[in-house]
């Protein structure tokens, strides 16, 4: 399924369902687009074979048939509800028209009835034979990468995520390491055991023996499986420090050319052979001299840009795994991952204890995901508005379409508008979004999602249907678009203006006469400001996190699904010591209920209760010094807190309440995109102050507490006001 949310504000506003859109000019009007949902893919896919002759389309805008195109005249033509053209019917696609003025075959075919729906792609949309589902796989096998257990934890993640590869005789795999050298691996069935194949020049990478490096799955997997149990124990004496990460990854790329893929990386450090940039460790006393900190998130080497758009033009998608314990320059290595269409995960600091299962996780959900290849996408939509920018990852070579080498359900892409005519009030404006993709199975495909939606004058209208998350989005990936090129100060100042406008326009146009002294929020939007001060208090906007960390969290905000907005700023905080002993089940779906989120405010907790705060990526336990040591006991199996190890992995234990605890553990897992890893908190410690940074409810260094930010929130629209 696909979902398309449209957002327009009065300087920007997020809708869902049946929202309607303000014509003022000055509103900004945009739509977030995620092709597939999670919890809906194993819905049954409605997928519709024209024949040679392909889908229906205008042969004006070429907009695709759709259930809000007009059929008139008997059924002879049909009007486009995207640019108002008249067409005729083809032929074969004629049908008589109800009483109601619907095709009588209306509910009977997809592409009438429903938002979305799945077209086989005819020849017409191919440049070439759709590539089949390559995956290479690439391991630092440098000396620190040994020793810290990141090269073993990436073997058995590998090697346990084999069975999971889609099983299709199309499905492909390859294999590679490097340290100061790139190690690939011929892994030929004929071969008595995998062969290993140096390239020592790192300045001028190569791939020898090109067509065997890459091979069928089914041909390899007895090989595959002997290396990836030998590799740890192969480099274990390994005293080379340097990493080619450049050099491996263009080598890589070399040997993947012809088919296109996804390349997924494991990678330790910062030190290249292959890129001389300039270390931006170096560069930070100067930059911050010059109030230029926010350039320590740009790219220091343009060798990855350019490489990166490469990738992109022969389809091939890089994820990287940032397994690391120290500077790896997120900033400039992100840039592959996000102009090819991949991701970043960074585990840091690196454990093998506690990492290794989300490493497994976080690969085994990466390869098995609901995902396309080689994407072009372009959206349509009526005449009066015309697409302006798109945000997300992705290669864009022209205006009007984005290259996806690969494309999945956690990935969105926002896409915004410009008006350049009025809307009559009442009337429809539409949008499509036709993404022409290859299935892992090799099917060429286009996917189409078609939303219709009603204008009106009246901006009460518009608040009253607005969606918080989605607006929340928005200003989510506007600030982190901006701040590699923008000072903190002023992102922070854009972000607090961005809801103060919002508002103002509320209580100018929309609220009943009240008092002045008394601040007026739309329902709607009544935790706007809470969400926003914690933007404003986030790692990506605060001066005193590691710079990778910021860069790390650009690069996810960047492509993050309004689901998981929210949990980024403002996680969820629950009392695990109060877990209720009557049943934690919901009969209807099978799920545990959920004890009540606690507001992230520090007078909320208590030294003798235990609290897990989760992101939708880490879970961090803070633990009270006087907490009761028989809930210790059945928690953690200890009866101190000083003999838990700060990052662990929970266990069950035979007892209710470590069974309730990880089934709620587990029902978030199953909510989130990313295997939640166990941080445990101490106070004192700089656990503590980790877990105490996010209690954005409170007055901090970083900024004012939640209720000294409505009080300047409603000064604000005071003077706008006056």
């Amino acid at each position: 399924m696909a979902t398309v949310v449209f957002g327009a504000a009065a300087r920007t506003l997020g809708e869902r369902t049946d929202p309607e859109m303000h014509t003022d000019p000055e509103v900004t009007a945009w739509i977030r687009i995620q092709i597939w949902i999670r919890s809906q893919y194993n819905i049954f896919q409605q997928v519709v074979d024209f024949g040679e002759g392909g889908p229906v389309r205008c042969s004006r805008c070429k907009g695709y048939i759709n259930p809000f195109m007009k059929f008139i005249d008997h059924g002879k033509h049909f009007i486009c509800n995207l640019c108002g053209f008249t067409d005729e019917t083809p032929r074969d696609y004629y049908c008589n028209l109800g009483p109601d003025g619907r095709r009588r075959d209306a509910d009977e075919r997809p592409e009438l009835c429903r938002g979305t729906v799945e077209f086989v792609a005819t020849k017409e949309y191919m440049v070439r034979d759709p590539m089949p589902a390559v995956f290479f796989f690439l391991v630092d096998v440098s000396m620190n990468a040994i020793q810290s257990g990141a090269t073993a934890a990436a073997c058995s993640a590998v090697a346990q995520s084999i069975n999971d590869l889609p099983e299709s005789p199309r499905t492909m795999v390859g294999f590679a390491t490097y340290d100061s050298t790139v190690q690939f691996y011929n892994l030929k069935r004929h071969l008595q055991q995998p062969l290993m194949l140096i390239v020592p020049d790192v300045q001028d990478v190569y791939t020898p023996l090109e067509t065997d490096l890459i091979v069928q799955l089914s041909e390899c997997r007895q090989h595959l499986e002997q290396l990836l149990d030998n590799i740890p124990t192969m480099f274990q004496n390994n005293k080379v420090p340097e990493s080619a990460f450049g050099a491996a990854v263009k080598g890589a790329f070399l040997a993947m050319k012809s088919t296109g893929g996804k390349l997924l990386c494991c990678h330790l450090l910062a030190l290249d052979l292959y890129l001389q940039g300039k270390s931006k460790e170096e560069q930070m006393f100067l930059l911050e001299k010059k109030q230029e900190a926010h350039k320590l998130l740009q790219p220091a080497d343009k060798t990855l840009k350019t490489m990166a758009i490469e990738f992109a033009e022969h389809q091939v998608c890089v994820d990287l795994f940032a397994t690391t314990q120290s500077y790896v320059d997120i900033a400039s290595l992100s840039v592959i991952p996000r102009t090819t269409g991949g991701q970043v995960y960074y585990y840091y600091p690196f454990s093998a204890v506690s990492d290794s299962a989300k490493l497994y996780n976080d690969l085994r959900w990466n390869i098995t995901r609901p995902q396309g290849f080689e994407a072009v996408m372009r959206v349509r939509c009526s005449q009066g508005l015309q697409v302006q920018e798109y945000f997300g990852n992705f290669c864009k070579r022209i205006p009007t379409d984005v290259d996806l080498p690969a494309i999945d359900c956690d990935k969105t892409i926002m896409v915004t508008f410009k008006h350049d005519d009025k809307f009559q009030d009442g009337a429809e404006c539409a949008f499509q979004c036709a993404l022409l993709y290859t299935t892992v199975y090799g099917q060429r495909r286009i996917r189409v999602t078609t939303l219709s939606l009603p204008c009106t004058s009246v901006l009460s209208n518009l608040f009253r249907a607005a969606d918080l998350d989605a607006q929340f989005t928005c200003f989510l990936k506007q600030a982190g678009n901006d701040i590699p090129t923008t000072p903190l100060v002023q992102v922070r100042d854009q972000v607090t203006n961005l809801c103060i406008n919002i508002l103002s326009s509320y209580r100018k146009f929309c609220a009943t006469v009240s008092s002045a002294g008394q601040l007026i929020l739309p329902e709607a939007l009544k935790l706007l400001p809470l969400y926003t001060l914690a933007l404003v208090k986030s790692v990506g906007l605060r001066v005193d996190g590691r710079i990778d960390e910021r860069s790390y969290w650009i690069s996810r905000v960047a492509s993050l699904s309004a689901s998981f907005a929210v949990p980024l700023v403002y996680p969820r905080m629950l009392p695990i010591h109060t877990l209720t002993s009557k049943a934690v089940i919901d009969q209807e779906t099978n799920d545990p209920l959920m004890p009540p989120p606690l507001p992230l405010s520090s007078e909320h907790i208590t030294e003798d209760g235990i609290f897990l705060l989760e992101n939708g990526e880490d879970c961090l336990v803070y633990i009270g010094n006087s907490v009761n040591p028989d809930i210790l006991q059945q928690l953690f199996g200890v009866s101190s807190v000083d003999s838990i190890s700060n990052q662990f992995l929970l266990q069950q234990f035979d007892n209710e309440l470590s069974r309730k605890l990880n089934e709620v553990v587990n029902y978030i897992r199953r909510q989130r995109c990313s295997y939640l890893r166990f941080r445990l908190c101490r106070k004192g410690e700089p656990s503590g102050h980790l877990f105490f940074s996010y209690m954005v409810e409170d007055k901090t260094p970083a900024g004012l507490s939640y209720v000294e930010f409505l009080v300047h929130i409603h000064r604000q629209i005071q003077t706008k006001m006056s």
